[in-house]
């Protein structure tokens, strides 16, 4: 089904539409016409986590030294990223646990400023709601994704992003390189496990592929069919959770969204003018590396606009991880506090 809805994604302009076209199809089918899939149907676990491991190896591969050329402005972008996850996560656990009334987990998880399968994978180690903690972090996603290219398409008067055909990817890859993407993929997924690292499926690709960039001993290059492939794969399987979710609480999570997203979107206004003094990066740059939307699509956008993309992809994966390790510390002290 994913297969073939992702196309059709594409042709409409939509956003991640290889992820976001395959989840809302079966989010939908999950939501409206649960009766339709098999009883007790739950998508492979195992193919699952090889996709996101996938997607962990791309966002690895664009760590390169030259994200680290100026280390001075580096640390002060780091710290206000910092500050950014802890005020946006503080004040999203208290719209979500406060006016959502939702339980401490999945107010702190579903309120996590990025990470969408690192925040999932927490929130379930956790014992989140699942279908509250998907449902928020998808909308984060949409809201974020949608508004701000359409936004920035409008005041530049071009589109930008996917809409604009750009991606990270290789339209074509040699075979040989495959041998070693698998391997640094299978080694990712057993350290991630080994070393017990938080949404450990994703993040230990991401640091193994980072490792072998950095060292020069491997370029990873994954081709579109693959990257596209591992996209469908994962947004159908985070759709499926939605089967039984109620209607009303969907209208719920939109509102609660809806003053999330608006919260995270003038934090990063804030920092990114409070930062333009350190680098020549005009505001609309700056405010793209602190926009909580998916790491890809930011990295795209600033493509369009010919700016710098690792410059927003380090960012980027800095958010990400200060959120990953934020969550993993408070998932540790949760499970400890049940014990």
């Amino acid at each position: 089904m994913g297969a073939f809805v992702a196309p059709l994604a594409v042709h409409l302009g939509l956003p991640l539409p290889y992820l976001l076209g395959p989840l809302i199809a079966s989010g939908t089918i999950a939501i409206l016409r649960p009766q339709i899939l098999p009883t007790g149907y739950a998508f492979p676990q195992r193919i699952r986590i090889v996709f996101i491991g996938l997607i962990g190896l791309m966002i690895g591969a664009q760590i390169t030294p030259e994200l680290f050329s100026d280390p001075t402005a580096l640390a002060l972008r780091a710290t206000a990223l910092a500050a950014f996850v802890a005020l946006a996560q503080l004040g999203n656990a208290y719209i979500f646990q406060r006016l959502g009334g939702y339980d401490r987990a999945t107010a702190f998880c579903a309120g996590a400023p990025g990470g969408l399968f690192e925040s999932i994978a927490l929130g379930e180690e956790s014992g989140a709601d699942p279908a509250r903690l998907m449902l928020q972090q998808f909308l984060r996603v949409i809201f974020v994704v949608s508004a701000l290219p359409v936004a920035l398409s409008l005041w530049l008067g071009a589109p930008v992003g996917s809409s604009a055909g750009l991606s990270f990817a290789r339209e074509t890859t040699d075979w040989v390189a495959l041998p070693g993407i698998g391997i640094t993929l299978g080694l990712g997924i057993v350290a991630g496990h080994l070393l017990r690292l938080p949404a450990r499926q994703l993040t230990g690709p991401l640091l193994l592929a980072a490792a072998v960039t950095l060292s020069g001993l491997l370029v990873i290059e994954l081709p579109q069919w693959l990257v596209n492939a591992a996209q469908i794969i994962i947004g159908t399987a985070l759709g499926l959770r939605f089967t039984g979710l109620d209607r009303k609480l969907l209208l719920k999570a939109t509102w609660l969204s809806f003053l999330s997203v608006t919260l995270m979107m003038a934090l990063a206004g804030g920092f990114a003018a409070l930062l333009l003094p350190l680098g020549d990066e005009p505001f609309d740059v700056v405010l793209i590396s602190f926009a909580p939307g998916g790491l890809t699509e930011m990295a795209l956008i600033a493509l369009s606009l010919e700016a710098n993309p690792a410059f927003v992809t380090l960012h980027h994966i800095i958010r990400i991880l200060l959120t990953v390790a934020g969550l993993g510390v408070l998932s540790r002290r949760w499970r400890r506090e049940k014990l």
